[in-house]
């Protein structure tokens, strides 16, 4: 039962567009297009920048294996990371969701009113810019795998901030 309180948030197409206060859509429409390899393979070249350098971090490739909630989805949470960014790329073309909130890296709480909720297409990934406020993994699926670039390092590198009760919920 949804309350009446609880923002039921609206599934809109993932964009560069409209996702660009957040971070970057990585996908091949658009990208630079580079033959390699004697011509066999087309490298779509410098997709999203990584930045993962501050306090001496380092970039790593990791595989995410998400889940997917129950229905209706609750947004109660959201994370961000401060000194780096973080991209998610799936491994099989099926959609997925992407829920970020605006708020900053100087310290800002996330506006849990302020919500944006995106259906990436299983070739669409996501880079967040460091300090993007966004729910973790949302997968449509009953598993499925990501790629996923971010940073390895010291310093503080992940925040979270629960909401009490959900602050939204999704009816995928």
């Amino acid at each position: 039962m949804i309350m009446p309180h609880v923002l039921t948030l609206e599934i809109q197409p993932l964009t560069k567009a409209a996702f660009s206060p957040f971070g970057t859509v990585i996908e091949t429409d658009g990208a630079k297009q580079i033959s390699i390899n004697q011509g066999t393979t087309t490298r779509f070249d410098a997709m999203s920048n990584v930045d993962v350098n501050e306090a001496g971090g380092r970039p790593i490739i990791s595989l995410f294996r998400g889940k997917r909630r129950p229905d209706p989805i609750e947004i109660s949470l959201l994370e961000r990371h401060p000194i780096g960014s973080q991209a998610f790329v799936p491994l099989s073309q099926h959609d997925w969701l992407v829920v970020v909130a605006h708020g900053n890296v100087t310290g800002d709480a996330p506006d849990f009113s302020k919500l944006n909720c995106f259906i990436a297409s299983g070739v669409q990934g996501v880079s967040y810019d460091r300090g993007t406020w966004h729910h973790p993994l949302l997968t449509l699926e009953a598993m499925q795998d990501f790629l996923v670039i971010d940073r390895q390092g010291d310093g503080h590198n992940l925040d979270e901030v629960w909401h009490d009760g959900p602050a939204a919920v999704i009816q995928p």
